[in-house]
């Protein structure tokens, strides 16, 4: 027995379609977008829809995709113990006390912590951390999650990270030390309490206009079972879209058991400026005694882009140093040399971050088809004069990372996304920060910055739909009905001006929205043309 996929008719609002730019209206039927136009030919052409739906002005555009999430450490800090807001170690020690004294008996996760805005430029010992706590097992991830203070109580429970690289005997722990923990940590959750986090975590998503994700999973950040049952979840519908990614060296034969697009993701190179694990070429300004870590060198690098292109699967790699990028550009060359750079491009393997790639190097990444992952809100957080990047590097190598300007002028396709828990899934926060870089010609503009998070993560993820991340006849449904106030936006000529109620003045040509302005908030959130968030006060559905 066949049955005829519903119609839904939009109308009444501002539709983001390149080619109608001037439709009020759409129809979608069953998950495809079969027209965009304007209201009287909508009413004309689709009088018999199953329903139609008054956006009442709302403006609606393709959702977004985040290109690296981190979906189960994104989940339990929605719920768990948030310290992003900790303005001193007093603070942050008092924050945790209480934390753990509303639950005994529980194993405590936290994120956020970041000693270089504090008055003391120190995070707590060992020591410090367990008075507060006890005998209660605690993780607690820098704002980076490359290095995390544990309890003593945890670290009984992986005994393997006192013998370990990174090993501290009373600080922050790093490198494999850290993975011991963060694994020990995970592994104390079940799998029903997992599946709860996870669907928590896209729902939030959800609600932010974002219908895929690409989940950076790995041995060394979750499981292989946390992977496979958020793809789970995500096959069920009614929330975002997972994509995969499996960082583990040439384990192509486990990434495609577990269901993941491609090999890559977090397979780390090196690590994270905040923990100084990322590899530089020159010592860090803060701490000269260490210029970093790196996991992969180029030949390594190498054998796993030759492995991944010859069984036609998507590789990848996180690198955020200069010395790092310089190691992975010279593996590409050396799989270019093996397998042929024609060969090599048409697997569109990725990188993630590329905070500290130079303008030659882009172009030869370009040259052999590679996509930049890379998170804007980085450089909102801590690019600049002033913050984090310059105290570790010194200036003008901390003014000069995340360079989307010339990354995109080199032709690599950039795919924008969060690394949440890192910063937070914020898309239109990410497009003016992408757009409003804190230094002068390293943003791009905003049409680059918003195609780039919707458009770019599907290219990113290898889809070959070139309708995917539009809004035009035959494109999925993936979309999202936007309600703003009055945005205050900068014209060329520096004046201010406002464009009312229209998020457009972020994206197809128009000017900007300036910082400190409300971005829009989103109302209704589709996949596929089916229902993944509507907000109680939208009045359309």
């Amino acid at each position: 027995m066949s049955t005829t996929a519903k119609t839904t008719l939009f109308l009444g609002g501002r539709i983001h379609s390149p080619t109608a730019p001037d439709a009020t209206a759409m129809a979608v039927t069953g998950d495809t977008v079969v027209w965009v136009g304007r209201d009287d030919a909508g009413r004309a052409l689709y009088r018999d829809a199953d329903e139609t739906v008054k956006l009442e002005g709302a403006f609606v555009a393709p959702s977004f995709v985040d290109a690296h999430v981190h979906a189960t450490s994104a989940g339990l800090v929605l719920n768990g113990l948030d310290l992003t807001g900790a303005t001193s170690l007093d603070e942050c020690l008092r924050t945790i006390r209480d934390y753990v004294r509303a639950r005994p008996g529980e194993l405590i996760w936290g994120h956020g912590w970041e000693e270089t805005a504090w008055p003391e430029l120190r995070p707590p010992s060992r020591d410090e951390l367990d008075a507060v706590v006890g005998d209660a097992p605690v993780y607690l991830s820098r704002i980076d999650v490359h290095s995390a203070l544990v309890s003593t109580a945890l670290l009984d429970r992986a005994p393997g990270a006192r013998h370990a690289d990174g090993w501290s005997p009373d600080g922050p722990l790093a490198r494999q030390a850290h993975h011991h923990v963060r694994r020990a940590a995970m592994e104390s959750l079940g799998s029903a309490q997992r599946r709860e986090i996870q669907r928590a975590f896209l729902q939030h998503a959800a609600s932010l206009g974002v219908t895929s994700v690409h989940e950076c999973a790995g041995p060394d950040i979750s499981s292989a079972e946390d992977l496979r049952e958020l793809l789970a979840a995500s096959e069920e519908g009614d929330v975002p879209e997972v994509v995969g990614y499996w960082g583990e060296p040439g384990a192509i034969e486990r990434a495609r058991s577990l269901g993941a697009r491609g090999v890559g993701g977090d397979l780390f190179v090196d690590g994270a400026l905040g923990s100084r694990t990322a590899c530089l070429c020159e010592p860090y300004t803060d701490d000269p005694s260490t210029s970093g870590a790196l996991y992969l060198d180029a030949e390594a690098i190498a054998e796993h882009l030759v492995s991944c292109t010859q069984a036609g699967v998507q590789g990848g790699f996180h690198v955020i140093g200069d010395a790092a990028v310089a190691q992975v550009v010279e593996g590409f060359e050396r799989a270019a040399r093996r397998v042929g750079a024609a060969t090599l491009a048409s697997r569109g393997h990725r990188l993630e971050h590329l905070e500290m790639v130079g303008d030659e190097q882009a172009k030869k990444l370009a040259s052999w088809g590679v996509i930049a992952s890379m998170q804007p809100l980085f450089d909102d957080a801590w690019g600049g004069t002033e913050r984090q990047y310059s105290l570790r590097l010194g200036l003008p190598r901390g003014a000069r990372l995340n360079p989307f300007a010339a990354v995109a002028a080199a032709g690599m396709p950039l795919a924008l996304g969060s690394d949440v828990p890192v910063t937070p899934v914020d898309p239109w926060g990410s497009v003016r920060a992408a757009v409003h870089h804190r230094t002068e010609g390293f943003g791009i503009s905003p049409r680059a910055a918003f195609l780039a998070h919707t458009r770019g993560g599907y290219r990113a993820a290898g889809v070959r739909d070139e309708l995917a991340g539009t809004l035009q006849p035959g494109a999925p449904a993936n979309f999202a009905v936007w309600e703003a106030g009055d945005l205050v936006v900068s014209a060329p000529d520096t004046r201010t001006q406002r464009w009312s109620t229209d998020p457009r003045s972020l994206v197809p040509g128009l000017p900007s929205v300036e910082p400190g302005t409300d971005l829009p908030r989103c109302a209704y959130t589709a996949r596929r043309g089916r229902t993944v968030y509507a907000r109680e006060s939208f009045s359309g559905l």
